[in-house]
């Protein structure tokens, strides 16, 4: 990501791509969002395989940027639990919308069918459930 105030221009895409520009952040965003990932094993377990030096990262440059926050966990103080600000849930659109062209143009894909039905019926009502559905 480049420095605060560095960007190459005022464009809305390239700010996004400052942000979420490579292959792991979207992902660690996916698995909080639409997971209901926390912890920093939780993430490192996800079927991808980020390395945790990636992962520490990213989990930092989100934590930058504003989209999550980390708290010590009230269990055992040496962990770290992680979660969504208000600017990082408003990411769940976004990545449904990944999830459906994925599911649409992916002949391997993993998304279920009804996944798709529901999109195509009800894009917004998906949207609405599937974000009550994790949120704690």
């Amino acid at each position: 990501m480049q420095k605060r105030g560095s960007r190459r221009s005022g464009c809305p895409i390239s700010y996004g791509l400052d942000i979420f520009g490579d292959k792991w952040t979207l992902l660690v965003m996916r698995d909080m969002l639409m997971r209901g990932k926390s912890t920093y094993r939780e993430f490192v377990e996800s079927e991808e395989g980020i390395a945790s030096n990636i992962l520490a990262e990213r989990l930092s440059r989100l934590e930058c940027a504003g989209l999550i926050r980390s708290e010590s966990d009230p269990r055992d103080a040496r962990q770290k639990r992680y979660s969504p600000t208000k600017s990082g849930r408003a990411l769940f659109p976004v990545l449904v919308e990944m999830v459906f062209w994925g599911a649409i143009h992916d002949k391997n894909t993993g998304a279920p069918e009804s996944f798709v039905k529901a999109y195509r019926k009800d894009r917004d009502g998906l949207v609405k459930a599937m974000m009550k559905r994790t949120e704690k």
